[in-house]
């Protein structure tokens, strides 16, 4: 055996051998008069006559890339279950549509058109001479419409349109629409945009009251990325066994810190501290945003006293890696009584 070949400076490697074999072949070779002597790769036609000839390899004729209904379907289940459960994390995700595969419309399509189409109804192409009806002749219909209208009751008539809806219209005051302009929601979704991480936080003494439906479906639909985390504030103010109840309600659908803020003693301050394994889950960030949404006065921050409506922008504070984002977010998915909102503290 020979010594092995030594690279210098001015030797070519292989691959720098077959890229300029690549720009040397990368267009025919002409004659003076422009004639085509040698063809460039891929661009040889054949002559008329000659028969053009398949390798004969298994991978033309096979199916490559391909997946089954089977494997399609279970992929689709096991997926949507990852999805709905608040403790997994879906850490790599695949570049192909998968958003193809829900279904979004699940409303019952008539396939009128497929079965009979314009052309076919109408036009001077039509083939249907008179229309499909289901009772053969005059008497049978007359005796049908007699039937119904012996079987007909007002009381049972869900379509009857009457005077007495049962709705009342309350004159509510415009103080009541205080906090709900395009500016605050703006604001709102502002602080969803721009975070990693939202703490939605409850007053313990009503979370289901202080919770904000709206959001946790916008988030649920349009930013599935995002993680949801609900915070139980002021838990001092109820009893442990309640605390418990309530975080055992709440941590079906999404986890659940139980909170109460203190200088000397902070109750579930560990908890919160979790919410750095977020590094984890964007490695690729130099830091993770976090951000609070709720009502007002329900304990988001507290630099002053407890003054509902102290918040009117978003406020970003700075830690180490974690930037923290305040806000304020009133609920109008669902119209409650002018106590309620009073009591909640809704209107400023």
């Amino acid at each position: 055996m020979g010594k092995p070949r030594t690279k210098t400076t001015d030797q070519r490697t292989p691959t720098t051998i077959r890229r300029l074999l690549m720009y040397k072949n990368f267009k025919p070779k002409r004659d003076r008069r422009g004639k085509i002597v040698k063809a460039a790769p891929f661009q040889k036609t054949l002559s008329s006559g000659e028969m053009s000839r398949v390798e004969p390899n298994r991978k033309w004729f096979g199916n490559t890339r391909v997946i089954g209904q089977a494997a399609l379907q279970k992929f689709q289940e096991h997926l949507g279950i990852a999805l709905k459960d608040p403790y997994q994390v879906i850490m790599k995700q695949t570049n192909l549509p998968i958003t193809l595969l829900t279904e979004k419309c699940k409303n019952v399509r008539n396939h009128i058109v497929d079965t009979e189409s314009f052309e076919y109804t109408f036009g001077p192409k039509a083939q249907r001479k008179k229309p499909n009806i289901k009772i053969p002749d005059l008497e049978s219909l007359l005796s049908t419409a007699q039937n119904k209208s012996e079987k007909y009751s007002e009381e049972t008539d869900g379509n009857l349109v009457t005077g007495n809806d049962r709705i009342l219209n309350s004159a509510n005051d415009s103080l009541f629409q205080k906090g709900q302009s395009k500016r605050i929601w703006g604001e709102l979704y502002k602080v969803v945009d721009s975070s990693d991480v939202i703490c939605e936080v409850l007053d313990s003494r009503d979370p289901m009251g202080t919770r904000c439906r709206t959001v946790e479906d916008f988030v649920r639909k349009e930013k599935p990325f995002k993680h949801i985390v609900l915070i139980l504030n002021k838990v001092d103010l109820i009893p442990q066994s309640v605390t418990h109840r309530w975080i055992k309600i709440l941590a079906k659908e999404y986890p659940t810190i139980a909170f109460h803020a203190n200088m000397m003693n902070p109750f579930g301050k560990d908890s919160f501290l979790l919410i750095r394994c977020g590094f984890q889950l964007h490695k690729e960030r130099q830091q993770i945003s976090v951000g609070f949404i709720g009502y007002p006065n329900v304990g988001k921050i507290c630099n002053v006293a407890p003054i509902p409506g102290e918040t009117k922008r978003h406020k970003p504070v700075q830690y180490s890696g974690i930037s923290e984002i305040d806000s304020d977010v009133k609920d109008q998915s669902v119209r409650r009584r002018c106590e309620s909102e009073v009591w909640r503290k809704k209107v400023p």
